[in-house]
């Protein structure tokens, strides 16, 4: 199982990553064997949607259960098999954001791994400044709802974690990140004017890194292309999908359907065409830092 091999030495792979490209090989053998999911959940003792789950990278692997499931698919080879074996121990082991846990909604825990491993992340965010370029005050305001004072142990730490999350930008491989962001933004005072134009300003720091674009859409056109904020990440690695990431108030989506990620990628690309060039939204930055 040479791909298997390949793909778990690419560098800074993190656990979540390494699940999805597990099940994906898990799956693909589950096919060539001509087994259902319901057979093969039945013979690790689960069921067709604990299969599912383990396929689609959304729980951690048992050894035990990879063993039965190799066996079943008929791979004999004792290096492959402890090649998918070194996949599970690698999958099971703590991301940085585990010392988080306590803080961290379940359903965030993904998108967290899933960063560290995209080559790139595209965002469209027509409310606020997107998580992955908030300074902390501007964070803080989010968490405590626009009031500081009620700010507990619990938004330290989520805001911790939101600045952690963007020291992926120092790393030699650090992902390509194109961000489209609503002109409304630019004019919403989080936190405060002095807070705002504090944003602004790092805005304009970060968009002139070379692996960071930013793109403003003005208020003079639409933004129809999408009525809400998403993000769509992609990998380097064939096994791992597209992923588009549309959070809400109590939870999150992660849409892996190939007709459905080319709905979201073709409105990114209609919001790109819509919105400013990024040196020309550099510039809207740089005056509306001056206005304020």
């Amino acid at each position: 199982m040479n791909a298997v091999n390949a793909s778990a030495g690419e560098q800074n792979i993190g656990p979540t990553a390494r699940r999805m490209i597990l099940g994906s090989q898990l799956r693909r053998l589950r096919e060539e064997a001509g087994i259902t999911r319901q057979q093969a959940g039945y013979n690790i003792r689960g069921s067709e949607s604990k299969i599912s789950r383990l396929e689609l990278g959304r729980v951690g692997f048992k050894e035990r259960d990879v063993t039965d499931l190799l066996t079943m698919y008929g791979v004999d080879d004792p290096t492959e098999r402890r090649a998918f074996l070194d996949m599970v121990k690698q999958s099971n082991e703590p991301g940085w954001w585990r010392r988080f846990g306590d803080t961290m909604p379940n359903w965030f825990t993904d998108l967290v791994g899933l960063e560290e491993a995209a080559a790139r992340i595209q965002i469209w965010e027509p409310l606020y400044v997107s998580g992955l370029l908030q300074i902390e005050p501007y964070a803080r305001a989010i968490f405590s709802h626009g009031r500081s004072e009620m700010a507990d142990e619990r938004v330290d730490q989520l805001v911790a974690l939101r600045m952690r999350r963007q020291k992926m930008f120092s790393r030699p491989d650090a992902p390509r990140v194109w961000m489209v962001l609503d002109e409304s933004v630019l004019y919403r005072p989080i936190g405060g004017v002095k807070v705002l134009k504090q944003q602004i300003e790092y805005l304009l720091e970060m968009s002139a890194l070379p692996h960071v674009s930013i793109q403003i859409l003005p208020y003079s056109r639409s933004g129809l292309s999408a009525e809400h904020a998403f993000s769509l990440l992609r990998f380097g690695e064939p096994e791992l999908p597209n992923i588009a990431y549309v959070e809400y108030m109590t939870g999150a989506h992660y849409i892996e359907k190939r007709e459905e990620i080319e709905k979201y990628s073709r409105a990114l690309d209609m919001l790109a065409v819509d919105a400013e060039t990024p040196e020309r939204s550099r510039s809207m930055l740089g005056k509306r830092r001056q206005e304020i």
